[in-house]
């Protein structure tokens, strides 16, 4: 599972991501956790390769990507 997904090289970033959620991360996070939406499961800083989705449902395979100031920092584009 670790070479396509959740990465044990990513391991650290994602801990990083998951305590210092933006305010629109922290917002959308209270409405999924604890399988508010749908009866679904999500989790937070999930990485595919490498990349790392803010929050995915591997139940219904829903990635959700909040955009944020990160998306504007220099190299993040590619």
């Amino acid at each position: 599972m670790t070479e396509l997904y959740n990465r044990n090289s990513e391991k650290e970033k994602r801990q990083f991501l998951r305590n210092n959620m933006t305010a629109a991360e922290q917002k959308l996070w209270l409405q999924l956790k604890g399988k508010q939406l749908e009866n679904c499961k999500f989790r937070r800083q999930y990485s595919v390769s490498q990349f790392i989705i803010d929050f995915y449902s591997p139940e219904i395979k829903l990635a959700i990507e909040v955009d944020g100031d990160s998306h504007f920092q220099e190299g993040a584009q590619e």
